[in-house]
Parts: structure tokens; C-alpha cells; sequence
């Protein structure tokens, strides 16, 4: 009976202890999310923050300019931390200005990183790149991470041997001439991170102790881990980014030669139109394009001299020599245009060059026969019209008619002064027969 009882008592006191074990487990998860804060309170609740600039293409003077501006933005303003986003091919700063902007990378004391991705969304997919002296650069930060099929290296001469060196190890000799993927790089120990890429800036973000993350419960109740640094994502603005675009091997080409083409459009047009001020603008957004990049200064005086070609026979109307020298000028100025790894596509080249040839044996030609076959501009109107002469017609000259500037010729047995006023005998093609309004040669057929 005793026994019964000291065994009922023990199987009560397990029970009790069975059930104040299963309202322990049940409570715990309970108070300790009712302890954490919404994630809608969480975010940016810590008073540090990231700054995060992106930049795509050719690392050109304009892109320098805005790594240097944000980097001493995110210094004033008390940052903890700086990264660049990427996706750069080729670097074609100065020596001066890349030293420059290495050096300011390094001596901040702000935490620093670049990530290789691309400007896709918020998710580093496509190819991105960081080549050349985008390269080099990454020795200057704190850490580096690539996103899927991202690459970098072919860094070609190093500017900061010893820098590049001590980073790198002994990849920099592969590194000169060779590229590595993403995953190779995490292999080699190149890059960083949980996982052979980074596909996320987020994800790179995360890697920094500076960055601050915390547990909070969202609105299904649902526990995560959220960033409550804040995070500052800047850009070009809208006139950096036009004047960037120009920077690039084929915008810069194309608007250089659009530009030439407009030019010489206006050239052969009554007065001063919508052609030449645009072609103004493309002339000089490509000249400012070309300045930036390693171009070769013969290839260019090669591109004009061709403009110049052309123009000759576009007076004539008659497509002749000079516009195939033009057009042989063009293509192979083309080809050469830019020096140290750089180059137009070939389909761009085709595109231009086919181009040209519509331009030189189609397009000015019948622009030139409808400028004289119209009613307003036509030989109707200029025919015995006054003009005064801008310059000694002897026998060749300018004269001005209306306003307008025109080339004009006279008999050589009677020649005319500049400030003279003459008459208008006859429209040659684009050249006009001037003559005196008192005085003038008879011709042979019309002497009794």
C-alpha cells in the first residue's frame, strides 16, 4: 500500500513537471517575439550609414570627378561606410587623376569596398566588368566581391605596382594580361564573401561590421534579420551622365561624324537651319567624346580631310574622285580611331560606312537638285536680282544676295569689286553669273 502510494506520487509529480516544461517551450518563442521591435521601426534606426555610388562604362574624367565628390560627401556627413558599384571595361583618365583618386580611397578612414555587378535592377546579372585601370583600382579598397559572370582584371601596366602586389600577391602577374570570373576570384582568395559571388549589393553590404543588422518580427509575425544602417545610393546626375555617354568609343564616334555630316548639310542649304545647330551639338558633344578617350589625332584630321573631299564634289553635284577618296578616308579612319585596346564594332563601322555612301551618292545629291528645283529658291527668283559684292570677283568671288552669302563668278573681260553692285545673270549650278549694273561685257553672240 505505502508502495502504491510513493509510486502514485512520483507519476504526479512527473506529470506536473511534464506540463509546466511544455508551457515553458510554448511561452518562450511567444515572449521573445513580442520582445523584438517591427521591422518597420528597425529600418534605419541606427544613426550610421553607407553610401553606395554606381558606375557603369569607361572610368573617363567624369566618373573620377563623381567618386571623388560622393567619397567627400560620405566623409562630411560622418559616414561609417563608401563602396562603388561597378561595371567598367577600361579606364582612360589621366595617371595624375587615377593616383589621385587611389589615394583618397586609401586614406579615408571610411570603411571601402568595390562590387563587380551589374547596373541591372538591384541584382548584379549580365557580364559585368572591371578591367583595366577599373582594375587597378580594387587594390585601394577595403574589400572586393563580383557578382555571377562578373570579371576583372587585364589590368595592363600597373600604376601602383607595390599596392596592387601586396593585394593581390602572386595573381598580379596573371592579372596584367589575364581576367578572372567570379568564382576563381573567390577561390584564389581575391574576393570576399559567404559564397563564391555576391549577387545582391545587400549581400556585400552585410560583410562590413560597420553595417548594423538586427532581428525583427514583420507584419505575418514572421522573425527576420533586417539592416538598420541606412544606406545612400547615388548616381550621375542627368548632365554627367550626357556628357559620360559622349565619353564612350561609339556614341563619341558616332556624334562626331553625324555632326561633320549636319555641318556639311547646312553648308550646301539657303541660311542657317535646324541642321546646323544640331549638327553643331553632335560636332561638339563627339569632339568633347573624342578628347577623353585615347584617340589618334591623325585618324582624326583623316576623318575631316574626307568631310572636306566630299563637300568638293557635293558643289559639283557630281559624285566623282574626291568622295570615293572621302569614303576610303572614312573607313579606314575609322579602324584606327582609337588606340590601347579600344575599338568601334564592326557592325557600327559597317553601319557608318554604308552610311556615308547613301550620304555621299544619294542623299546630298538630290538635296542639291531640290534646293535649285523649288519655287521659292529656285533660278526664277535670283535671276536679275541686285546683289552686292562681298569681295573682288576676278573672275571668282562672293557676292550677297538677300542677306546670304553665295559663291559667284563674272566675265573676265570685266571684272568687279568688292562693294560693288552687280545684277544676277545666270544660276551655274551652286555658283551664280554676276554682273555690273552698268557696263557689263556683251557676249560675242550678241554683238550686231
Amino acid at each position: 500500500m505505502a508502495k502504491q502510494t510513493i509510486i502514485r506520487r512520483i507519476s504526479r509529480a512527473c506529470a506536473l513537471a511534464l506540463l509546466l516544461l511544455g508551457a515553458l517551450l510554448s511561452s518562450t518563442p511567444a515572449q521573445a517575439q513580442e520582445q523584438l521591435p517591427a521591422c518597420e521601426t528597425a529600418v534605419g534606426s541606427a544613426s550610421s550609414e553607407f553610401y553606395v555610388t554606381k558606375v557603369s562604362g569607361i572610368l573617363d574624367p567624369v566618373v573620377y570627378q563623381h567618386i571623388l565628390t560622393e567619397l567627400r560627401k560620405a566623409e562630411r556627413a560622418g559616414a561609417v561606410g563608401f563602396i562603388i558599384w561597378m561595371d567598367s571595361p577600361a579606364s582612360v583618365i589621366s595617371d595624375r587623376d587615377f593616383l589621385e583618386l587611389s589615394d583618397a580611397l586609401q586614406r579615408t578612414k571610411l570603411d571601402t569596398g568595390i562590387w563587380v555587378g551589374s547596373n541591372v535592377g538591384n541584382r548584379g546579372r549580365g557580364n559585368a566588368s572591371a578591367l583595366g585601370g577599373s582594375a587597378q583600382l580594387t587594390a585601394a579598397v577595403d574589400k572586393l566581391a563580383l557578382a555571377p559572370g562578373a570579371v576583372f582584371g587585364d589590368t595592363g601596366p600597373l600604376l601602383e605596382k607595390a599596392l596592387f602586389e601586396s593585394k593581390f600577391g602572386n595573381d598580379s602577374a596573371y592579372l596584367k594580361d589575364s581576367e578572372y570570373e567570379a568564382e576563381e576570384a573567390f577561390e584564389r582568395g581575391l574576393s570576399v564573401g559567404p559564397t563564391q559571388v555576391i549577387a545582391d549589393i545587400k549581400q556585400f553590404l552585410a560583410l562590413y561590421d560597420s553595417f548594423e543588422t538586427l532581428e525583427c518580427v514583420n507584419e505575418a509575425g514572421a522573425t527576420l534579420r533586417t539592416s538598420v544602417t541606412s544606406t545612400r545610393l547615388s548616381g550621375l546626375t542627368m548632365t554627367s551622365q550626357l556628357f559620360h555617354t559622349a565619353s564612350s568609343p561609339e556614341v563619341a564616334y558616332l556624334f562626331f561624324m553625324l555632326g561633320l555630316a549636319l555641318l556639311v548639310f547646312e553648308f550646301f542649304t539657303a541660311g542657317i537651319g535646324v541642321a546646323g545647330v544640331v549638327g553643331a551639338g553632335f560636332f561638339l558633344l563627339g569632339s568633347y567624346g573624342l578628347y577623353n578617350l585615347p584617340t589618334r589625332l591623325w585618324a582624326v584630321a583623316a576623318i575631316i580631310i574626307a568631310m572636306l573631299f566630299i563637300a568638293i564634289d557635293i558643289q559639283t553635284n557630281i559624285p566623282r574622285l574626291y568622295s570615293a577618296l572621302g569614303a576610303v578616308l572614312i573607313f579606314v579612319s575609322s579602324i584606327f580611331l582609337f588606340g590601347e585596346g579600344i575599338r568601334v564594332a564592326t557592325f557600327t563601322l559597317f553601319v557608318v560606312f554604308v552610311s556615308t555612301l547613301i550620304y555621299i551618292y544619294s542623299a546630298m545629291p538630290a538635296m542639291v537638285r531640290a534646293r535649285f528645283s523649288t519655287p521659292t529658291i529656285g533660278r526664277s527668283w535670283m535671276v536679275g536680282k541686285s546683289a552686292v559684292a562681298l569681295t573682288d570677283l576676278d573672275p571668282e568671288g562672293e557676292v550677297e544676295l538677300d542677306g546670304v552669302p553665295w559663291k559667284a563668278f563674272t566675265n573676265r573681260a570685266t571684272p568687279i569689286s568688292a562693294g560693288d553692285e552687280v545684277r544676277i545673270a545666270s544660276v551655274q549650278r551652286l555658283l551664280l553669273e554676276a554682273e555690273p549694273t552698268e557696263g557689263a561685257a556683251k557676249d560675242y553672240r550678241d554683238r550686231s
